[in-house]
Parts: C-alpha cells; structure tokens; sequence
C-alpha cells in the first residue's frame, strides 16, 4: 500500500509539472481539453488537478472563455535562491534579444544527473521537425552523450568523476547509442578547452545547434545557452558562437541589462 500511494503522489507531481511546462510563447493560456490532448490524461482528473493550481495561486482562470494562465507566482516560485542572472531577469531578457535578432531558435539547458534537460525552449520562425509527437518542448531529457550540449555540459566535469559518467552512459545506452569511449573523451576535452560545442541538437531532430556555457556556475549545475537551428537555415555558426559569447560573458559581468548587452550579427543568419 506505501508503494502505491508513493507512486500515486509521483505522478501527480509529474502531472504538476508537465501543466506549468505546457505554457511557453506559443502557448500563453490553456483549456483542460489542451492539457489532456498533450499529455494523454483523463478529463476528470485533469480539471480536478487545474482547479487545484488555481486554488494554490499557481493558475488564474478565466470566467468566461474557462481557459488558464500562469500567474507571477508561478514565475517566482524558487527564484530567490537561483544564481542572479536568473533571479534578476538577465538570462530571460538576453534570451528575449537574441531570439528577435536572429529568428532562430533558443534554448536554456541544464544536466539533470545523466541527461541534458531543456529548461527553456523559444521556437525559432522555421519549426524543428521532431519524429516525438509533440515536438521539442521545455522539460525534455536526452542522454549527456547524444547532443552537442550535453557534450558540453560533461566537458565542465572534472575529472574522474566525468570518465566515470561517460562510461555508465556507454553502459546503459542501447547498442545504437553506444560510442569509442577514446573518441568521447577528446570530443568532450575539445569542449572543455573552447568552452562551446557545435552538431546536433538530437532529441529526436535532425537540426543542430552550437551552444556555450553560462560562466560562473555552481559546482556540477552547469547550464548552456544555446542558437538551434535546422539544416535548411544558412546561419554562420561562427558568428553565432561569437553572438552567444559576448551576450552571456555581459550577462555575467552587469548587474543589469542595457541595450550594449548584445552585439549585432546580422550575418549570423538568413
């Protein structure tokens, strides 16, 4: 009985989360019937669990069209004890520029113990074409080695922890997914000498992505920034590298933000 009722709690808070990740700029409010079809959850349940994040201060809804929306408290939950580029808006307004300037797509990642995990997805104007059903959304996980950033995110490892780490993902992943280890390990020191990384973006694309890391970090809570973009896109990733350097390195460095923060590429992309 304690295993079902503890099984029974872990979805619910799964159940939690996938609501408050469903909202993003192409979905800035939601029916009980947009949350059922994306997640595949009975329609009873699913009001009763919308009614309840309305209650806690979580949800607004609306009387009239019966559609939800985050509320600040929703955004701040947690925020206090975050790094400050985080807490002050930093990272989200310089994400905001980058995403007008270029068009491309853009997405904050995290390492979630052996994955890479989406913490925020901005579309870019060309859709990523994704063989998962509902596409690439925030909250997604994929393997550390199977992406370009989360080749990243391992380089900030040290040694011999991130050996060990490249050698249980070897272990565990499926005969299509396993690697030289040799090859891995140059790969992820390339990453670790330059400080970005550029190739796939995986999670079941075929786009790619180059992405740099957030300095200043705690100790193994690395995050990447990251440009994605599909095959079809004539970007110069140089200048995209270049582009994702200055405006974190002024991220870190000011207190706040100001229209200096982000250089112009305008070749960076077509």
């Amino acid at each position: 009985m304690a295993g079902t009722a503890a099984m029974n709690k872990a979805k619910i808070a799964k159940r939690v989360i996938e609501v408050l990740e469903f909202f993003d700029e192409e979905h800035r409010e939601a029916t009980v019937m947009d949350i059922v079809r994306r997640y595949k959850r009975p329609q009873s349940s699913t009001s009763e669990l919308l009614t309840s994040l309305v209650d806690l201060g979580l949800l607004y809804k609306d009387p009239l069209s019966r559609s939800y929306t985050l509320t600040p408290r929703a955004a701040m939950l947690g925020s206090h004890f975050q790094p400050a580029i985080v807490r002050d808006g930093r990272l989200a307004t310089l994400i905001d520029r980058l995403h007008a300037q270029t068009g491309l797509g853009l997405a904050l990642f995290g390492m979630v113990g052996l994955n890479c995990q989406i913490f925020t997805w901005r579309s870019g104007a060309r859709r990523i074409a994704s063989s998962r059903p509902e596409g690439i959304t925030g909250g997604m996980q994929e393997r550390l080695t199977d992406s370009a950033v989360g080749w990243l995110l391992l380089s900030s490892v040290a040694q011999p922890r991130r050996d060990g780490m490249v050698r249980r993902l070897n272990a565990e992943g499926s005969e299509d997914r396993k690697f030289a280890f040799a090859d891995m390990s140059a790969r992820l020191q390339s990453c670790a000498e330059r400080g970005y990384a550029v190739g796939p973006l995986g999670y079941d694309s075929t786009a790619d992505m180059c992405a740099v890391l957030l300095p200043d970090q705690p100790d193994n809570r690395p995050m990447a920034l990251a440009f994605t973009y599909d095959a079809a896109d004539r970007v110069d990733t140089s200048a995209l590298v270049q582009c994702l350097q200055y405006g974190v390195q002024r991220c870190a460095e000011t207190s706040g933000i100001n229209n200096a923060m982000v250089q112009p590429f305008p070749s960076a992309a077509a």
